[in-house]
């Protein structure tokens, strides 16, 4: 029987490396001291085969056989592409 990978979903918010982005994921716990919600969020590195990924993306993450020294996990999908806004240009007075 083979055992299903692990997926997540986070948030891209690097891609300065080659083929390669950092994926933060957040989750919410139940602190069992204070009985609060808190958020806990973790960061990992994601093989992005084409580069598509820009920074602000919304990406579904799949765990995979190690690519490198830190890289276990490959982007499955885009969920939602960020819209780049172009900078304003600034006045001259």
């Amino acid at each position: 029987m083979q055992k299903r990978r692990q997926e997540k979903v986070g948030v891209v918010t690097s891609n300065k490396m080659q083929k390669t982005v950092a994926v933060t994921v957040e989750r919410q716990i139940i602190d069992r001291f204070y009985k609060r919600v808190v958020r806990r969020s973790k960061t990992f590195l994601a093989h992005d085969e084409k580069s598509e990924c820009r920074p602000g993306d919304r990406v579904r993450i799949q765990e995979t056989r190690p690519l490198s020294r830190q890289k276990r996990w490959r982007v499955v999908e885009i969920v939602h592409k960020t819209v780049e806004v172009a900078p304003l240009p600034e006045a001259t007075v």
